[in-house]
């Protein structure tokens, strides 16, 4: 069943934690006891964040045998985590340009959308300040929106309509149950999608391009796979941190990844360190980034430019790191 040999007992209890705990945590927000209510959003932030991750990993074929396990599973994932509105072959086509080309490829140009729309974009500069992730929720509009805006997509209308008929009673059906649940459900999906943003944010370096089919981006520059390691940071709590690298599935572990795609997600911190010595100018910690996420939450919604990571060693090295936003494996179809 498992691509890998020593994959069935990982992957097992992180799926069935995953697949069993989202619906757990939901009935956890909806209890009298507030001490309950904090646990369940907990649970709903890392069973979404696994979702999320799963689905990555499912994209690179790296947990099952046969692309159609893989897909299934995908699927079943995206109906967790809110990004069923695309189709999972979408996702991995797209996701997988980004490892074959060396680039982020997205869905549309979000800066250019912005610019010429001034009052939306002070609204949306004004939400980012308040760390309100105005942008994700954009990009996700997008999926949604697309194929009613554009042609090439239109084929995909009749499962947008029936997929978000299917979340909506799902909601109703949440908030006849517990208005407390549905507000607490909204906390903690924010605080998902800040997570996912933060290691997307800081783990390239790499020319992000608008393209929403499959043109080829523009052959401006080399991009092998010297370009692609020097563009590519490990974003982790620390590389010992065993258990809290975990809350995304040691995605941080960036660099192995690009090494290695098909390595799964509970062998990238052996292969990390097989690969790459200590003080790797590659690796920033979560410690390190958490002040420029901060700092530059609204410069880089319209920055061209990534800023600039210091040498380890250099006091603050990651302050002058704007970082990419809108770039999520979830919405670039």
């Amino acid at each position: 069943m498992f691509r890998h040999a020593d994959g069935a007992l990982p992957n097992t209890v992180a799926m069935g934690v995953t697949v069993l705990g989202w619906p757990l945590g939901i009935w956890l927000l909806g209890q009298p006891a507030w001490p309950v209510n904090l646990a369940g959003v907990l649970l709903v932030v890392l069973t979404l964040t696994w979702s999320a991750y799963f689905i990555h990993e499912f994209a690179h074929q790296a947990i099952f045998r046969t692309p159609q396990a893989n897909e299934r599973w995908g699927t079943l994932m995206s109906w967790i985590n809110g990004s069923c509105f695309a189709r999972f072959d979408d996702l991995r086509r797209k996701h997988m340009r980004h490892h074959v080309e060396r680039a982020d490829v997205i869905t549309f140009d979000l800066q250019a959308f912005l610019r010429a729309r001034p009052l939306l974009c002070r609204l949306v500069l004004a939400l980012e300040w308040l760390h309100v992730p105005a942008v994700e929720f954009i990009m996700r509009g997008c999926v949604i929106a697309l194929p009613f805006i554009d042609e090439r997509k239109r084929n995909a209308r009749t499962r947008v309509v029936l997929t978000g008929l299917v979340r909506l009673t799902g909601w109703g059906l949440l908030a006849w149950w517990s208005l407390k649940a549905v507000a607490l459900y909204l906390l903690a999906y924010l605080l998902f999608i800040h997570v996912l943003r933060f290691a997307d944010c800081f783990q390239h370096t790499y020319d992000a391009y608008p393209i929403l089919d499959d043109r080829p981006i523009p052959t401006d520059k080399v991009r092998d796979r010297a370009y692609e390691q020097a563009n590519t940071f490990s974003d982790v709590v620390a590389i010992d941190a065993r258990w809290l690298n975990l809350l995304w599935l040691n995605f941080g572990f960036h660099n192995a990844h690009h090494e290695r795609p098909v390595a799964p997600w509970y062998q990238l911190p052996a292969l990390h360190r097989q690969l790459y010595p200590d003080g790797c100018a590659q690796v920033i910690t979560v410690g390190e980034l958490l002040r420029a996420y901060h700092r530059h939450r609204v410069t880089r919604v319209l920055s061209k430019d990534y800023g600039e990571v210091l040498p380890p060693g250099t006091p603050n090295r990651a302050d002058g790191f704007i970082g990419a936003v809108g770039v999520s494996f979830l919405t670039a179809v």
